[in-house]
């Protein structure tokens, strides 16, 4: 785990096969806001293949999340075919041989924490990037 999301205490995780339905593997806080990393595993390997976030802070200091918080984030988000990754998540891992995802889900911005979750995606994206000279390979641009 990256140390940038250490500090966080509202926090959860679930896997996922391509034949599970992602609207019941998925955990994640409902109303909530942050940010959530994906790994691809396979026997004991396991590599970060995305990193994403969801939520944004107002000028008044505020947040302004979407209803659905991080749970349809990651279940409806947009990705791949433009359809929810529930749809595109099982097809592009069959397309990718990939067996299992483990995704993990940090709380950033709450009563008790106050870290914007897209600076906080970002410096997990600078890390990694720092440590491998590119992006996640499901993460197209920042």
């Amino acid at each position: 785990m990256y140390k940038e999301l250490e500090k966080f205490t509202v926090k959860g995780n679930f896997t996922f096969t391509q034949e599970d339905n992602l609207e019941a593997a998925c955990n994640a806080s409902e109303t909530g806001s942050g940010v959530f990393t994906v790994y691809a595993v396979s026997n004991d390997a396991k590599e970060l293949i995305m990193v994403g976030s969801t939520g944004t802070v107002q000028n008044d200091g505020t947040l302004k999340s979407k209803n659905g918080g991080l749970y349809d984030k990651i279940v409806n988000g947009q990705q791949f075919a433009k359809t929810g990754r529930k749809y595109s998540w099982p097809a592009q891992m069959k397309k990718e041989n990939i067996e299992t995802l483990e995704v993990f889900w940090f709380e950033t911005f709450n009563d008790d924490v106050k870290s914007i979750p897209t600076s906080v995606e970002g410096q997990v994206l600078q890390n990694f990037l720092d440590e491998t000279g590119k992006l996640p390979r499901w993460n197209v641009a920042f």
